[in-house]
C-alpha cells in the first residue's frame, strides 16, 4: 500500500476545500460540494467562501438565504450547518438518531416523567402554526410544562424536529434573531425518506479526503463507519498515512503532490476544515489546537500559511478604521509575512467595505 505523506494529504485536501486556489463556481455550487458550511455564528460562512471563491460577493449568499435554496439547521456533530436546501433534506435524517441520542443522555434526569415524543409533537404544532423565536418557543414550552428546565425543553425540539434558522437572521448586514419553522415546511418538501450513509462517506472524501473512518466519524458525529468505509472499499484507493492509518479516497478525486505551494489563507470562526478529521495534524499543530480551540466551544479564526495554522486574526474598529489584528504563533519569513500583509488587506475590503481606512498588523512573535 503507498504511503500518502502528511504534507501529500494536506495538499489534496486543501485542493478539495477549494484552499489552494480561488475556484470558479457559484456559491450554491460550493456549498454543496463543501457539504455545507459551519454557522454556529450567523456570519463565518460568508469569510469561509470569500476565502474559497473566485469573485465572492455577501449578496450571493444572502439571495440564496432569502429564496430558500440554502438554510442554516442542526446537522454533523450536531452543529448548525449552512447547507443547500437538497442537503438539508437529506443528511438531516441520517443524523436524526444521533441528535435524539445525545439530548436523551444530556436531558433525561431535567425531563423526569415528560415523554420525548409529547414535547416534540406540541413545539412541532407551535413551530408550524408560524415561526417562532427560540425565546418565545421557549417560553411557550414553560406554559405547557411549567417548572421545568427551560433549556432542557428546547433541545428536545431541536433534536426531534429538522428546524431551520429563518432570516433575516444570517443576512449580510441586518440582524435577526433565531427565529425557526420545520424544514418540510419552509422548503415545502419532506425529508429525504432513503438517504444512505454511502453517499454521506462519498461525499465527505470528495470535500476531506483521503481520510480514515474514525475521520469520518469526527466530521459527521456518527458511529460505526467504519463498516460503510468496507462496503465501498470495492470502489475506493486506499493509501497509508505516515502513522500506519488507513487512508480512504476516491480514485479520480484530485491528489496534487507535496510540492505545490499553499497560498496564505484566512480562515473564519469555526472552519470545518479544523474540525473534519480524528488527526487534525495535517492542518493544525498540536500545540496549536489550544491557541484556537476555547474551553467554552469557540473555535477562533484561523490563518494558514504553506498549508497550516500558523496563527489567529481578529477585526475591530478603531474609530473609522477598520484594523486586522494578526497574531502568528511562529515567525514568518519576509515572503509569507508580506502575503499575509496582502491578503489580510483584501480581507478588510471585504469584511469593512464602509470603513474609511484599513490597518493590517502583523504582531511580533516574542521567543
Amino acid at each position: 500500500m503507498t504511503t500518502l505523506t502528511s504534507r501529500a494529504a494536506n495538499r489534496a485536501m486543501l485542493d478539495r476545500q477549494l484552499l489552494l486556489r480561488r475556484a470558479d463556481l457559484d456559491v450554491l455550487a460550493a456549498v454543496e460540494h463543501l457539504v455545507g458550511l459551519q454557522a454556529q455564528a450567523p456570519f463565518p460562512p460568508y469569510t469561509g467562501l470569500w476565502t474559497r471563491l473566485a469573485d465572492f460577493r455577501p449578496q450571493a449568499l444572502a439571495d440564496l438565504l432569502l429564496d430558500r435554496s440554502v438554510v442554516r439547521i442542526a446537522l454533523m456533530r450536531g452543529t448548525v450547518h449552512l447547507v443547500s436546501a437538497a442537503d438539508c433534506l437529506m443528511l438531516r435524517p441520517l443524523h436524526q438518531d444521533f441528535l435524539e441520542r445525545v439530548v436523551r443522555t444530556g436531558y433525561r434526569k431535567h425531563l423526569d416523567g415528560i415523554e420525548f415524543a409529547d414535547i416534540a409533537e406540541y413545539g412541532r404544532t407551535l413551530v408550524e402554526e408560524q415561526p417562532r423565536s427560540t425565546v418565545e418557543l421557549g417560553a411557550l414550552l414553560l406554559e405547557r410544562w411549567p417548572g421545568r428546565d427551560r433549556q432542557a425543553l428546547l433541545n428536545v425540539v431541536r433534536s426531534a424536529l429538522p428546524l431551520v434558522q429563518l432570516p433575516p437572521r444570517a443576512i449580510w448586514g441586518r440582524s435577526g434573531q433565531a427565529t425557526v419553522t420545520t424544514a418540510q415546511v419552509w422548503l415545502d418538501r419532506p425529508l429525504c425518506t432513503n438517504p444512505t450513509l454511502d453517499s454521506l462517506v462519498l461525499r465527505y472524501l470528495a470535500a476531506f479526503g483521503p481520510a480514515s473512518g474514525a475521520d469520518a466519524q469526527k466530521w459527521s458525529g456518527l458511529t460505526r463507519l467504519g463498516e460503510v468505509f468496507d462496503r465501498l472499499r470495492p470502489d475506493l484507493v486506499t493509501f497509508r498515512a505516515e502513522s500506519g492509518t488507513e487512508l480512504f479516497d476516491l480514485p479520480d478525486a484530485p491528489r496534487p503532490g507535496p510540492e505545490v505551494d499553499a497560498p496564505v489563507r484566512f480562515l473564519p470562526d469555526f472552519d470545518n476544515i479544523l474540525l473534519s478529521h480524528a488527526d487534525t495534524t495535517r492542518i493544525m499543530p498540536a500545540e496549536h489546537r489550544a491557541k484556537l480551540f476555547t474551553v467554552n466551544g469557540i473555535i477562533r479564526a484561523a490563518l494558514l500559511v504553506d498549508g497550516h495554522t500558523a496563527g489567529k486574526w481578529q477585526i475591530a474598529r478603531e474609530g473609522r478604521t477598520a484594523v486586522l489584528t494578526v497574531e502568528p504563533f511562529r515567525r514568518l519569513s519576509t515572503r509569507h509575512k508580506s502575503a499575509v500583509e496582502r491578503e489580510g488587506a483584501r480581507l478588510l475590503a471585504f469584511t469593512e467595505d464602509r470603513a474609511e481606512a484599513y490597518d493590517v498588523r502583523v504582531l511580533s512573535v516574542v521567543d
